[in-house]
């Protein structure tokens, strides 16, 4: 079951929920710029971190019917909407980029979610995926958002992105820190301190991934052989003339 969208505003309203914003909000925005005029999608409850790209021509913001949708942005014209996951009501390939946050761990078929995410992305696309780490403390703290559905390790990730035709070309750690906030103040030194002590303490991972294409073999023709010098290799009937008998052998 997702949690409710009042739950997760409630969670990035907190200190712990404000420190997970900006450490992951800077990583997207170290990948992907201010994105200048394209056009991206923010799918489950991205909204945390869709506010920095303010060169995109156009954000919508799609959450699943069963989270619910709240407003957004705070101010000026609404751009989010529901949507249900498996089946997402764009045309296919609207968007340049995509975010997922709080979407794939709760999703009834992770598979069948990246497919769809896949149909709307246009062919130079780039998708974001943003998953609780399965050996990290945050999957197993469930007064997080991270503390619920399922976990994922690097190579799961891989190969559901690899299932769903998309190609990853990279990926990153996150969240050092743990879910304890008395230690939200201290984030940005875990975060410097844990990737190089302990790695395998991170929180989240994040896998970017773009369209798998394929390239297009010509079909081999058969060429048909011509003889440089003409009568070379075509059939010559025997000649006609004279035959000549053997004399047989006097006894």
């Amino acid at each position: 079951m997702r949690r409710d969208v009042l739950q997760l505003r409630e969670f990035y309203a907190q200190p712990l929920g404000r420190a997970v914003r900006e450490l992951l909000g800077r990583k997207v925005a170290e990948v992907w710029g201010d994105a200048a005029g394209v056009d991206m999608l923010g799918l489950g409850y991205a909204t945390p971190f869709l506010e920095g790209f303010s060169g995109a021509r156009r954000i919508v913001a799609g959450m699943p019917a069963s989270q619910g949708v709240e407003a957004w942005p705070a101010s000026g014209r609404n751009r989010a909407c529901l949507v249900e996951d498996l089946s997402l009501p764009f045309p296919s390939s609207l968007f340049d980029r995509v975010l997922v946050c709080h979407a794939l761990e709760e999703s009834e078929d992770a598979g069948a979610l990246l497919r769809e995410i896949g149909r709307v992305m246009s062919a130079s696309g780039r998708v974001i995926v943003i998953a609780a780490a399965r050996g990290g403390l945050w999957s197993h703290a469930e007064r997080t958002p991270f503390g619920h559905g399922q976990p994922f390790t690097r190579r799961q990730l891989e190969q559901l992105v690899r299932e769903a035709e998309l190609e990853p070309v990279a990926w990153s750690q996150a969240l050092y820190v743990p879910p304890w906030t008395p230690l939200a103040g201290w984030a940005e030194g875990f975060e410097q301190v844990g990737s190089k002590v302990w790695p395998g303490s991170a929180g989240l991972v994040l896998l970017e991934a773009v369209k798998r294409t394929f390239a297009v073999k010509a079909r081999p023709v058969r060429a048909k052989f011509s003889s440089p010098i003409p009568g070379v290799f075509a059939p010559a009937p025997a000649p006609v003339g004279r035959v000549r008998r053997r004399p047989h052998p006097r006894r």
